[in-house]
């Protein structure tokens, strides 16, 4: 009877020992979560007690406090791309708006000459064509990254409309002195995917060719393993690392004063219908030359 007493005495303060250690744990990791909430330290919770059950709820509430970090650096980053990106257009509405003002004073306040009128009314005319293409291109991408916006699935011969697109667009590429160096394939490549979104992708492509390219352009389509691939490879000595990470970015020109006609946005559009369609669209600068790679999964 004694001995029964004497084990459960031992088993109690064995109990009321881990009962205490429990708690002293529980209040460590209490502090610890207290400071890194405070943001005095960045240190997460460490465990002294080997308890299995201690230790899974400290890696819970540290991957908890990871994915609010995350979750806070996101918030950050969009707010800065927002601002950024109202910035920019609120920048590229007003440059053609002032210009066209300043042109309709000129029209209703100065004594000219019909060919004067002629000039300023072209010149009204080209500003209120890049605002509407700016809005435009705006009000387009901000459809497309909608969760809303919905693509349809079909078969797509593409060799077939990549002809059809180059054809469309020779013109401008002759009135830049281009002559790309096309190669696509004679079977036929199929992709299954949104033929209005691909043929926008392309065309944003080309326009963003024919606009900076100049000597050598490589516009080469073929099928590698699962996928088809579409690259064009054109000089650009101009650009550097740095632009070509940012070249999908909203609003993103390398022209630094933001002269140049376009909105900034056509790439944007691009990767953000690719990325739709599970594709993907990147960058590349070797050499000198820039290569553009659209990959549509077969």
């Amino acid at each position: 009877m004694l001995i029964i007493t004497l084990i459960a005495v031992t088993v109690a303060g064995l109990l009321f020992a881990r009962l205490l250690l429990m708690r002293r744990e529980l209040g460590r990791m209490t502090e610890q979560l207290s400071h890194y909430n405070k943001r005095t330290t960045g240190k997460k919770i460490d465990v002294t007690l080997f308890d299995r059950r201690l230790e899974a709820l400290a890696g819970q509430i540290n991957r908890q406090s990871d994915l609010v970090v995350d979750a806070e650096a996101r918030r950050r980053r969009t707010e800065n791309e927002l601002r950024q990106a109202v910035a920019n257009i609120s920048h590229d509405i007003r440059t053609p708006l002032t210009s066209i003002f300043g042109y309709i004073q000129l029209l209703e306040d100065e004594p000219i000459t019909p060919e004067e009128k002629l000039e300023y009314l072209t010149i009204v005319k080209n500003r209120t064509r890049r605002l509407q293409a700016l809005l435009n291109d705006f009000f387009e991408l901000s459809l497309i990254e909608s969760s809303d916006y919905q693509l349809k699935t079909e078969r797509i011969g593409m060799t077939v409309l990549l002809s059809d697109i180059l054809v469309g667009f020779y013109d401008r590429f002759n009135e830049r002195d281009i002559t790309p160096d096309i190669r696509l394939p004679q079977d036929a490549v199929v992709v299954y995917a949104d033929e209005s979104a691909v043929r926008r992708v392309v065309e944003n492509l080309f326009i963003n060719t024919a606009k900076h390219a100049s000597g050598h352009v490589e516009i080469i389509f073929e099928q590698r393993g699962k996928t088809a691939e579409l690259r064009i490879v054109n000089e650009a000595k101009e650009l550097s690392d740095m632009d070509v990470r940012l070249l999908f970015d909203r609003f993103y020109t390398v022209d630094r004063t933001r002269s140049a006609q376009g909105s900034g946005l056509g790439l944007s559009i691009a990767k953000s219908l690719m990325e739709k369609m599970n594709g993907t669209l990147t960058a590349e600068l070797h050499g000198g030359n820039l290569t553009m790679i659209c990959r549509w999964k077969l």
